[in-house]
């Protein structure tokens, strides 16, 4: 393993403390526990706030959305694995503006069991708590079985338009229901090239050979739909967009919002490269690009291989994109 670090179980405490170091007008934590990342300006007072949380290892999710415009706070576990309930309680503590909170993570066991205990705990102080689970990769099942599907990339949308409608002083329900109707209408689909490395595992979290991709892997190495020979950029592209496109079915005359996402080590060079195939197949159909995201926004450590999201936007989720926010990682001009 050759990884930039000290001993393998502070490399989590030792990275967030030099990203609180380096963003101190941005983020702060609650009480003495750096995993329980907050705006630095938590409680926002008349606010419904957002929290997310889940493993380390993929940045910028889930901390790095943590800012205004976008999330109130963050929970943060080890490489891979969700953090605490009491951490999570701690975040909607600290967040807590006086209008509930809105937990938006992904569909992962340990996350859901986490998240739901804090929300019980959170009852008692008389805390308001809803929830909103993102499953949006479509090779996790199929659409009969949508309830079944991993949060991946396509969460950022969520925080995105809930984060904005928080801004705008929407109600508890109007938050909930601006993060569920980006859900609604957002897939993704990724690819993996090469396996990564959990600092306290010390080796690759699972095999896949030099000439071989598996479509549909999990951000974590969870199984894709099939592992087959490397294949050339565009049919790559396709194989993600055309799952993406029979699962999402836009119209023609439609808008989308696209993010190519690099999952840790795949150069800016190759995602522009699978853009650009995804604009012309999407151009061919008649469907324009809103917004274009090209870069690392959910990360799998030091993973070779990209995801593809794409979410349908009418006129109200195109004002929520376009909405202003700023963290750390994520900076949205008016």
């Amino acid at each position: 393993m050759k990884k930039i670090l000290n001993q393998p179980a502070d490399f989590v405490p030792e990275m967030l403390e030099g990203l609180l170091k380096a963003h101190p007008t941005q983020l702060a934590h609650a009480g003495d526990d750096l995993h329980c990342i907050v705006r630095a300006d938590a409680p926002v007072q008349g606010k419904v706030a957002l929290v997310t949380g889940g493993g380390s290892g993929h940045l910028p999710v889930f901390l790095g959305y943590v800012g205004k415009g976008m999330l109130d706070g963050c929970a943060v576990g080890d490489v891979f694995a969700s953090p605490s309930a009491e951490q999570m309680l701690a975040v909607t503590q600290r967040i807590h503006g006086g209008r509930g909170v809105v937990y938006i993570y992904g569909n992962y066991g340990g996350d859901v069991m986490n998240f739901d205990m804090a929300a019980e705990m959170a009852s008692f102080e008389e805390i308001e708590v809803r929830t909103v689970l993102v499953k949006d990769d479509v090779a996790s099942a199929p659409p009969a079985e949508a309830g079944r599907r991993r949060g991946v990339a396509g969460m950022i949308f969520a925080f995105k338009c809930a984060g904005a409608k928080a801004d705008q002083g929407g109600t508890l329900d109007e938050v909930v229901a601006a993060a569920e109707k980006a859900l609604a209408h957002t897939r993704t689909m990724g690819v993996a090239l090469s396996p990564c490395t959990v600092p306290r595992a010390g080796k690759p979290t699972f095999t896949i050979g030099e000439g071989e991709m598996e479509i549909g892997m999990g951000i974590h190495g969870e199984p894709g739909i099939k592992r087959e020979p490397l294949q050339s950029a565009d049919e790559i592209t396709e194989r993600m967009v055309l799952s993406i496109l029979e699962d999402l079915q836009p119209a023609a005359g439609s808008r989308v919002a696209v993010m190519v996402n690099g999952l840790g080590a795949t150069p800016p060079e190759e995602l522009y490269i699978i853009y650009r195939r995804v604009h012309q197949l999407l151009a061919a159909r008649e469907i324009r690009v809103h917004r274009a995201y090209v870069g690392e926004y959910a990360t799998s450590m030091e993973m070779a291989g990209a995801s593809i999201t794409l979410m349908g936007v009418d006129d109200e989720l195109a004002a929520w994109l376009d909405h202003p926010a700023q963290t750390p990682f994520f900076v949205q001009v008016a």
